[in-house]
């Protein structure tokens, strides 16, 4: 089972009328044919709102003004993806179940909030999880409660109380997007399961939307798990991503955590690009990853890179 830690289904969906239940639009690679195909069989599904400001970088007018709007918006797509019939996995005996029970041609989803502003109050976070949300990643850029991508700035006190909130709820910690300030914040403040969905290696592509290896090297200690971006601007400079663009940031996260089991997917895969700024054409090539990984790592290795580590890390994290 090939396990995808970043799918922005929902936004992809309702913004842009990418349904889930169709074929891929032209030029995109995701959907639930494609992805079953494809062997994966685990998503973290988002529920992504774009703030105003990013309306014309993320071309799009399905924006939110304020935190009520971001809630309306995250709502719809909860229900969005209730009506495609897509199951959610909220805890270890769920997890265990649909593992156990798995074979090709089966999808679930682990539901996973980019970007907080949605939940109102930290006071509101209960009837967030009591709809499924199990990862929340406090920023995108930034928001009411961190600072975030091209928005430097720590957690806020907002965000420190809707930490204290989360880890009472049993929810786990995404740090992608988060600016190095509030990775520091919550690095001092956390004791829960921590993870970074969707975040590749500043040493490899500069910018503050990537990780330091000291940041990888510490979610590593505590358990964590970093998924690799298969976004072409996380990937490389400059020029056309490929497959082994992928491998080297698999390979220095891996050397950064001391270890591959803290490594594993989380390509975003459509979310605001489409297959033109990715390293495959077909989500069916995905399968062609794992032989490529052979040449850094052994069997187990390459099949924790690509779906055990984040089932392993689920079992320990979940409620």
């Amino acid at each position: 089972m090939i396990v995808d830690a970043h799918l922005d289904i929902g936004w992809n969906a309702i913004s842009a009328g990418r349904g889930f239940l169709q074929p891929p639009a032209p030029g995109y690679l995701v959907s639930r044919s494609s992805l079953v195909a494809a062997e994966v069989g685990l998503v973290f599904a988002t529920l992504y709102t774009a703030p105003a400001r990013a309306g014309r970088a993320m071309r799009t007018r399905f924006v939110y003004e304020n935190a009520h709007e971001a809630n309306l918006m995250a709502t719809a797509q909860v229900n969005y993806y209730h009506s495609c019939g897509l199951d959610f996995v909220g805890d270890r005996a769920g997890l265990a179940a649909y593992v156990q029970g798995w074979k090709k041609g089966k999808l679930a989803a682990i539901l996973l909030m980019e970007g907080a502003d949605p939940i109102e109050t930290p006071a509101q976070l209960g009837a967030w999880t009591e709809r499924g949300v199990r990862i929340i990643g406090p920023a995108w850029g930034k928001t009411r409660y961190s600072g975030g991508t091209g928005a430097p700035g720590g957690l806020t006190e907002l965000g420190h109380q809707l930490l204290k909130a989360m880890r009472r709820k049993y929810v786990i910690l995404d740090l992608s997007h988060m600016a190095d300030e509030a990775v520091a914040d919550a690095f001092a403040l956390w004791r829960g399961p921590i993870m970074a969905s969707h975040s590749n290696s500043r040493a490899l592509v500069p910018g503050d939307r990537q990780l330091t290896d000291e940041a990888v090297a510490e979610i590593a200690r505590r358990g964590g798990i970093v998924g690799v971006s298969f976004y072409g601007k996380h990937l490389r400079p400059s020029g056309r991503p490929t497959l082994l663009d992928v491998v080297k940031h698999i390979v220095h996260h891996a050397r950064a955590a001391g270890g591959p089991e803290h490594v594993g997917i989380g390509s975003d895969l459509d979310g605001g690009f489409d297959a033109r700024q990715a390293p495959i054409d077909d989500l069916a090539r995905l399968k062609e990853l794992p032989a490529r990984l052979r040449l850094h790592f052994n069997r187990p290795q390459v099949e924790g890179i690509m779906g055990d580590n984040w089932l392993a890390f689920l079992e320990r994290s979940l409620p």
